[in-house]
């Protein structure tokens, strides 16, 4: 990609400075935070909520040709593989997030994961860059790729090699493409280091394409993400977007469709819902308002919604 053209993408997210916070509602980016309602939405009701779920022992596929696979952990953890390539994203087995309760189990154990190639890690939250999750991998990852001011937090973890991506760089590993791109959203593991970086990452493995968004609010970056890397699936956060200022940062059901639509991909998964109770809508509610979203538009035979643990090919 011309030089002039990556600068004149680099400033679809403005990049803050860090301020020394005023309150507890500065903790988070949209500033939406009452401390009595925060703990009883999300840490009282997940703490009342039974879990649900269960680990499955998942029949992985032998893959030939031009197939994949994709397997839904849970929240916004996947494996994704190739013929001969096993990609992990954002893995997260916990069943707590310090205080947070999981409500629903990850799809599968840590032990059921095969040899994995490349790691990727969309940002450094807590519940997408969860260390102790790594270190329960039974292989050690080879390749870990992750943005900007990362790498430094994943030492440690037995990961062979750290490559560390700005926006729209591209590392490459035998026949996959793994490109970073943009996302509205923030990069922060504590409150003094807003330097990390975020995003979402495309794979493109011979003339197969795979977006997964990581974290995001909707913005215009998506219709340049899809004419510059053309994803064919679309992997799509849909939930912890209540109230209304989480929008800032997180995408609910119908934003996502507009965020698919200017994708113009083929294939839509919905990810980041039902495990964690991260916002105050019911952990319930953003499949069932994708579906009804979907069937207004009339594009509900593109929406795939995978059950946790089960390998989907395509």
């Amino acid at each position: 990609m011309p030089e002039s053209e990556l600068k004149s993408l680099r400033p679809l997210v403005s990049q803050s400075k860090p301020r020394i916070p005023r309150s507890l509602k500065d903790l988070t980016p949209t500033r939406a935070f009452h401390p009595t309602k925060f703990f009883r939405e999300m840490i009282l009701k997940s703490l009342l909520t039974p879990r649900k779920g269960a680990h499955k022992n998942p029949k992985l596929p032998k893959l030939k040709g031009n197939k994949l696979a994709i397997t839904w952990i849970g929240h916004a953890a996947f494996l994704i593989q190739f013929v001969d390539l096993n990609v992990l994203i954002d893995p997260n087995f916990a069943n707590w997030l310090f205080l947070l309760k999981r409500v629903k189990r990850a799809g599968l154990r840590p032990e059921h994961l095969p040899e994995i190639d490349l790691l990727l890690l969309t940002h450094a939250h807590f519940d997408h860059f969860h260390k102790r999750s790594i270190k329960q991998l039974p292989y050690k990852p080879k390749i870990a790729v992750m943005p900007l001011g990362m790498g430094e937090l994943a030492h440690g973890l037995g990961i062979k090699r750290i490559v560390e991506l700005d926006w729209w760089e591209t590392f490459t590993h035998k026949d996959c493409q793994v490109t970073l791109t943009p996302a509205k959203h923030w990069g922060a593991r504590t409150l003094h280091d807003h330097y990390r970086g975020y995003g979402g990452f495309v794979l493109q493995y011979r003339s197969r394409s795979v977006y997964h968004a990581g974290d995001t609010a909707y913005f215009e970056g998506f219709s340049q993400i899809g004419r510059i890397l053309r994803p064919e699936i679309a992997i799509l956060p849909i939930g912890a977007y209540e109230p209304d200022a989480f929008k800032k940062v997180h995408m609910g059901p119908e934003d996502a469709l507009k965020a698919f639509r200017d994708l113009k991909a083929k294939w839509f998964i919905p990810m980041h819902y039902g495990a964690f109770k991260l916002s105050f809508e019911d952990p319930e509610e953003p499949p069932q308002r994708l579906i009804e979203a979907a069937k207004q538009r009339r594009i509900l035979n593109r929406i795939i919604i995978l059950e946790e643990g089960v390998p989907l090919q395509l």
